[in-house]
């Protein structure tokens, strides 16, 4: 007997999960970024300095929900997959590299490694749904390299703050946008727009 196990879960299902997971992740990125600004951002002048500056700037997002209420909803999905492919690498920087900060909070580095393992699960939820959406079609491999390592090693300790402190920005704004993507197309696909 074949099993079509995969195919028990319905879509509706799958993207009770993925919404959950990145409600999940914005709040943790959240909390960290909040954390680390508290802790180590104070009176430097970081977020002057912080705005534009994310390595997913070069993937064409959506500004607000009117204008990604106009975008096609499997190039919304294929969006979703770049930005969560896209922090595949940084994730896993973030995480080696917070245990070198100087007293930094067990939290942080608890958040670092939980929202890297479950970017990865979502990233596994949000394949199976595109697999479900546009069968045949696993997305494109579109991402966008992460350069910032180095600036995570820096030896000067207010460039290297600043350098944790931007990704973190980052990944707060990024999670952000995947949390509502993620909502609208619930809402579209699963409840034709009634919502």
């Amino acid at each position: 007997l074949i099993c079509s196990c995969q195919r028990s879960v319905s879509l509706g299902d799958l993207f009770d999960r993925a919404v959950k997971l990145s409600h999940y992740i914005h709040s943790l990125s959240a909390e960290m970024f909040n954390e680390f600004d508290e802790r180590y951002a104070q009176g430097r002048g970081f977020i002057a300095k912080a705005i534009n500056s994310c390595h997913t700037s070069s993937l064409t997002t959506p500004e607000d929900k009117e204008q990604a209420q106009q975008i096609h909803h499997e190039d919304l999905l294929n969006l979703v997959l770049s930005v969560l492919r896209s922090w595949n690498d940084p994730l896993l920087h973030l995480v080696s590299e917070v245990q070198r900060i100087k007293e930094a909070p067990d939290t942080i580095l608890w958040k670092a490694m939980e929202i890297e393992e479950q970017n990865k699960r979502l990233l596994e939820g949000m394949e199976k749904i595109v697999g479900r959406v546009q069968p045949g079609d696993l997305g494109n491999e579109v991402y966008s390299r992460w350069s910032g390592l180095p600036s995570l090693q820096l030896a000067d300790e207010n460039s290297r703050l600043f350098a944790f402190y931007n990704l973190l920005h980052c990944l707060r704004r990024d999670s952000h946008k995947i949390d509502n993507y993620l909502k609208l197309l619930k809402c579209r696909l699963i409840h034709d727009s009634n919502c």
